[in-house]
């Protein structure tokens, strides 16, 4: 036997004989879940696809308006690549030294305890506003619609309506522990996001050979600066449409052969993009310049178009079922993280301590709920936060992990990336952010009269 042979015998023995007291690799591999390796390829497919297709659709069409439609599709495209390296960043680090299996335990493993700490706050505060995104259009589609057929009563208020869903949907689907057994949902998930793609691109062909279509603007509309500052604005929008970041551990661990979540990665990329695209070329081909930042609340307006009600309805009602079907897919990394956050090194397992599981599912829920019932609409919040939390996860904390190269592991086109990302992501957020705020200032400042 080769010196060789003998010292990699040794080093795995003292692996194995290590690996109880090794509180972080223990960590990485419970990841607060008990072990499971028995997930199918399509399944954690249809779960990460479901994680990246959610309420940034609707803004979508919006950013097609800003953009046109050359480099509206372009920054779509571009922001799938982006995100396909991102995560490839973290599943070839996660694989080095003892961050194997968590995105927590990777950040733990390469800025220490504060930048484990730093990423599960940003996930809890991301996941919770678009939580709370998700509830106020599940609230205001139904409750729009109930009050549509059935006159106003009592029980079509947003609040009774949510409650409803909370208990008889969202309840049941946070209680199971493990995130492979939302493959079916997730999978009826995508089927809605397609009805309402498929009934958007039927009313569009429909429009047109009726003649009531506008003719889209290919590239942007500038005309001076702060028309150049506004296209910054749609990077925080397509930055929270491709966030999944925190699902993909969660979906790797789970997977029977964990060597196949590249391509679990790219099939989601491609499906989702595909989503995007047709998403926002339909939804800008139907409304043109009048087209909402929520693109969902043009469907209130008459379509113009044989049973153009009915249609209407069909929309919202696939895409408020839609939601209800991702809910627990972004719920699932935010309990974790929260649990890592509050316990860090507690044992059992999360889904092994039933106490700990019910209680943290229970308390974000009524977070999600209450504040789904008292902010009336916080889509300014949501872009805020994926100038700032999104970016972060999605970006900046991955980019930073590859400049750190604690192992020595990353090549010179790792980093030029990296640099190209961070730089793309700080820039284009600082310059939302100040758009946003310039533009809520003005909004809200006071006229005076002669």
């Amino acid at each position: 036997m080769s010196s060789y042979t003998i010292k990699e015998t040794m080093a795995t023995k003292d692996e194995v004989q290590n690996h109880p007291t090794d509180p972080l690799l223990q960590a990485s591999e419970s990841d607060g879940h008990e072990e499971f390796n028995g997930a199918s390829f399509t399944g954690a497919v249809f779960n990460l696809a479901t994680a990246i297709i959610g309420a940034g659709i609707m803004a979508l069409p919006a950013t097609m308006k800003i953009l046109g439609l050359v480099p509206g599709i372009v920054m779509i495209l571009l922001m799938a690549f982006l995100t396909d390296k991102t995560i490839d960043f973290l599943l070839r680090f996660s694989g080095v030294g003892n961050a194997r299996r968590s995105y927590g335990c990777l950040m733990e493993d390469s800025f220490g305890k504060t930048g484990r700490i730093v990423l599960q706050v940003a996930v809890l505060v991301t996941n919770i506003g678009v939580l709370i995104v998700y509830m106020i259009i599940i609230g205001d589609v139904l409750e729009g619609m109930l009050e549509g057929w059935f006159g106003e009563s009592w029980w079509d208020k947003r609040s009774i309506v949510l409650l409803f869903t909370t208990l008889c949907v969202f309840a049941p689907l946070t209680s199971f522990k493990r995130i492979d057994t939302l493959r079916f949902t997730s999978a009826l998930s995508l089927v809605l996001a397609v009805v309402f793609l498929v009934i958007t691109a039927g009313i569009v062909v429909t429009k047109f050979y009726r003649g009531g279509l506008m003719k889209p603007r290919l590239f942007p509309n500038v005309t001076d600066l702060s028309s150049v500052w506004k296209l910054f604005t749609v990077v925080p929008v397509l930055v929270n449409a491709y966030i999944c970041h925190s699902n993909v551990h969660n979906i790797q661990n789970e997977l029977e052969d964990s060597i196949q979540m590249k391509p679990v990665v790219r099939s989601a990329l491609v499906m989702s993009s595909s989503v995007y695209v047709m998403t926002s070329l339909f939804g800008y081909l139907l409304f043109g310049e009048s087209t909402l930042d929520d693109v969902l609340a043009n469907f209130d307006t008459d379509l113009k178009i044989p049973f153009g009600p009915v249609l209407s309805d069909a929309v919202r009602l696939s895409y408020a079922a839609h939601l209800m079907l991702v809910f627990p897919v972004i719920f699932y990394p935010l309990r974790v993280n929260m649990d890592g956050l509050l316990f860090p090194t507690a044992t059992p397992s999360l889904t092994t301590s039933n106490l700990r599981f019910g209680s943290i599912t229970a308390a974000l829920i009524a977070v999600i709920f209450v504040g789904a019932n008292f902010i009336p609409s916080i889509w300014d919040a949501f872009q805020l936060t994926g100038a700032t939390t999104s970016v972060c996860i999605g970006f900046i904390f991955p980019a930073a992990v590859i400049l750190k190269d604690r192992h020595n592991q990353a090549t010179k086109m790792d980093k030029t990336v990296a640099i190209f990302v961070i730089v793309l992501a700080v820039c284009s957020s600082a310059i939302a952010i100040y758009s946003d705020a310039y533009a809520l200032v003005k909004k809200n400042k006071p006229t005076c009269s002669m």
